[in-house]
């Protein structure tokens, strides 16, 4: 099988003023985020990318709060990898189970770039404590080197990306979710290939595109909107009568 190539060099040069423009076109896309469907007041937590921590959530979460769902944050610090799937897999576990617990029902887990890797890994690990999974440019189903930051990780995360471990568990991670799944996806990301973003084979999963890059993707209108159309078409199916 041919391996999946890497954004093209100019899709990654274009990565800042897209991000820019994206951050911008949140006021003018007021009234469509405003149109979404009401909340459930269902547990959410939003995991964010690497390097990132709860801060880089913050419109994505107060988005979702003010449709009536109850938002938090990993509250893990930033996003090193190791800190949630391998060292500090424990504390991550911990804090999925803690939140199920103290909300009374599973926890929806929300996950941009890494973040979705790493809600993909605690779904398996503890799907009880999970309802849904909704990961964002996340490139769980594929080569990570079809990226054009996979050096950087080896070098923030002192993670080998070709090690047995590394291997092993991110085996795990794309295998099909024991709970309902979507991935938010770009063919036109500048990071990561959006062709690894989602399985086409994993009839469980489903892939929902939205055109855009993949910085600040976390608060572009569209995957905002998306993500707040799944978690309303949810909310309706679990609506008594």
């Amino acid at each position: 099988m041919t391996p999946t190539p890497p954004p093209s060099k100019a899709l990654w040069a274009a990565e800042l003023p897209r991000a820019v423009w994206a951050f911008a076109s949140l006021l003018p896309a007021r009234a469509m985020l405003d149109a979404a469907p009401r909340g459930d007041g269902r547990p959410v937590m939003l995991l964010p990318g690497l390097v990132n921590s709860d801060r880089s959530m913050t419109i994505m979460r107060r988005y979702l709060n003010g449709l009536g769902y109850r938002c938090t944050g990993w509250g893990l610090g930033r996003n090193l990898g190791n800190r949630a799937i391998g060292a500090g897999a424990e504390k991550l576990i911990a804090q999925v189970e803690a939140l199920a617990r103290e909300a009374g029902e599973p926890v929806t887990l929300i996950g941009v770039s890494l973040g979705g890797i790493i809600a993909r890994f605690a779904a398996h690990r503890v799907p009880h404590a999970v309802r849904e999974v909704i990961t964002v440019a996340s490139p769980y189903a594929g080569d990570p080197r079809a990226t054009n930051v996979w050096r950087a990780y080896e070098w923030l995360t002192g993670e080998r990306i070709d090690g047995a471990a590394t291997q092993a568990q991110r085996a795990e991670i794309a295998q099909p979710l024991p709970v309902p799944a979507t991935a938010i996806w770009s063919r036109s990301d500048g990071l990561v290939s959006g062709y690894v973003c989602r399985d086409p084979a994993d009839s469980g999963c489903r892939a929902l595109e939205t055109p855009g890059s993949h910085m600040g993707v976390q608060w572009r209108p569209a995957v905002l909107r998306a993500i707040a159309d799944v978690l309303g078409e949810s909310a309706r199916e679990r609506a008594p009568g």
